[in-house]
């Protein structure tokens, strides 16, 4: 159950994407303009309306201003965070090995993940391939750069021939290997679309020097939140297994790729599944796979899995996203920003808050190999 006595004793400050996004192996993730400070703002207003105790920057924040509600994820905002009074720290951020929030792992509780299983899991090639080694339904892939190396084609190699070899086939989605949502995702039908739009994608560098040629499933997609166990659902009981509140079908997709939301908010194109329509075999079963990836991803908080059914109607995992967008209604402007996790934690009888709530109350410290969560009564 959950401690409301250690949450109202534990004050909390956001952490905002201020730190440029490290190259990896060659690769990068392009940070999201405004370093997820406009939920992190929706974050911090609606934990304080229901009676958090939240630190901020400045005195009174106003509900408008964004920055007005979350530390830079640096080690002079991290410090000034803890410096005034913060228990908790809510990484709103995308964390890697080295992130200045290693050095306090255990002195304060983390809404987060470990950085080192982030920057895992961020890899969308060796991510898919650990969830395939698992045994789950995940869509397949394969790497090209402009020369070939182990492991990885040259993109003016590839042919009909070594396609079928990875086992794919025309159309394909060529993608960045650490994207974050749409952005760089292109479906291409034929080869000279797959050598143009992997050519234009490495040139531009904006992701790195290795993209990813993905197989292309023509059916619904679903997007999947999953809550670890550890955290509390929404009866207030220890979930002692990870779940997932009902998926959130998407819709009016361009070219066949869902919109990036700075461009098209998600309330206009997605809607969650009916109870109903979650009981049906071939959803209940991606449902099944998306909460068995959270321990192969070693998920601590709330995680967001990107599915779509295939010619054959079997739901395929395609985007594993260890820091999905967490917007949420409430603040003045703001009506239609509910994120695709909000979206599925209403449809579970949660609201925002409720949702909220439940991170918090798994926020975790982790102490000589032992994790203790914040408000779970007895610990985890």
């Amino acid at each position: 159950m959950i401690d409301q006595a250690a949450l109202a004793g534990a004050p909390v400050a956001i952490l905002y994407q201020a730190l440029p996004p490290p190259v990896i192996g060659g690769l990068r993730k392009v940070a999201k303009p405004g370093g997820y400070s406009d939920s992190g703002a929706d974050i911090g207003f609606a934990l304080a309306g229901v009676g958090v105790p939240v630190v901020t920057p400045v005195r009174n924040p106003d509900p408008a201003r964004n920055l007005d509600w979350v530390f830079p994820d640096t080690p002079q905002g991290i410090a000034e965070a803890t410096g005034s009074g913060a228990a908790v720290l809510w990484a709103n951020t995308v964390l890697f090995e080295g992130h200045p929030l290693e050095l306090v792992l255990g002195e304060r509780f983390v809404v987060g993940h470990r950085p080192d299983a982030v920057q895992r899991a961020d890899d969308k090639f060796l991510t898919n391939l650990r969830l395939r080694e698992a045994g789950l339904p995940v869509a397949r892939s394969m790497l090209a750069a402009h020369e070939a190396r182990d492991g990885i084609a040259a993109v003016a190699e590839i042919d009909a021939a070594l396609l079928a070899r990875a086992g794919l086939a025309l159309p394909l989605v060529i993608k960045p290997v650490r994207g974050r949502g749409s952005q760089g995702v292109t479906v291409v039908r034929s080869l000279a679309a797959l050598h143009a739009a992997a050519r234009d994608l490495l040139a531009a560098a904006t992701f790195g020097d290795i993209v990813m040629i993905e197989e292309f499933l023509p059916g619904e997609e679903l997007t999947v939140a999953v809550l670890p166990a550890g955290l509390p659902g929404p009866d207030g009981r220890l979930a002692q297994e990870a779940w997932c509140p009902p998926p959130v079908r998407r819709f009016d997709h361009h070219d066949d790729v869902a919109p990036y939301n700075g461009l098209v908010a998600v309330t206009r194109n997605s809607v969650a599944l009916t109870a109903h329509e979650a009981a049906e075999p071939a959803v209940a079963a991606v449902m099944a796979a998306c909460a068995a990836a959270a321990a192969v991803v070693e998920a601590r908080t709330i995680i967001r899995i990107d599915c779509r059914a295939g010619a054959d109607g079997r739901y395929r995992l395609f985007d594993l996203n260890m820091k999905p967008n967490l917007t949420g209604a409430g603040r003045p402007g703001r009506e239609d920003q509910d994120s695709l996790c909000t979206i599925a934690a209403q449809a579970a009888g949660w609201t925002y808050a409720d949702l909220l709530g439940a991170m918090l109350a798994g926020a975790w410290r982790e102490r000589d190999g032992l994790v203790e969560r914040l408000g779970v009564t007895g610990g985890c």
